[in-house]
């Protein structure tokens, strides 16, 4: 099975930055496409950004297109999301999540297969 363990939230003012890592264990990591997703209060779960198995194509959210920056790291099973410019409405759970060999798009939540626990990022305005 693969475990996620997402680190790196916390409270930071608009316009501030912080990073998210991802830690995965197993071997699906190396073979699969990798997602970001977050989750405000009382809202469903949401797309952010998704990196493909080589980190050569990665897509975003319109709401976090170049403020946000996902990348991986192979050799250490981990993926990142940088995130820049913070905006109160960033305000959410964030989760990573290792994407299905059946999806299409990846921009959806039933085309991932496991998720962490999430991670809270807070910002304040």
């Amino acid at each position: 099975q693969v475990q996620l363990v997402e680190s790196g939230g916390g409270l930071v003012q608009a316009g501030g930055s912080l990073r998210l890592s991802c830690a995965a264990s197993g071997r699906t990591f190396s073979r699969s496409a990798m997602g970001w997703f977050r989750q405000a209060p009382g809202k469903e779960r949401e797309f952010a950004a998704l990196i493909s198995l080589s980190g050569a194509i990665t897509a975003y959210a319109d709401s976090v297109k170049g403020r946000f920056t996902i990348s991986r790291d192979n050799a250490k099973n981990t993926v990142y999301l940088q995130m820049n410019s913070l905006k109160p409405e960033d305000t959410g759970v964030y989760y990573c999540a290792v994407a299905s060999d059946r999806g299409r798009t990846w921009r959806n939540v039933d085309e991932y297969d496991y998720w962490g626990q999430g991670t809270q990022v807070t910002v304040s305005s």
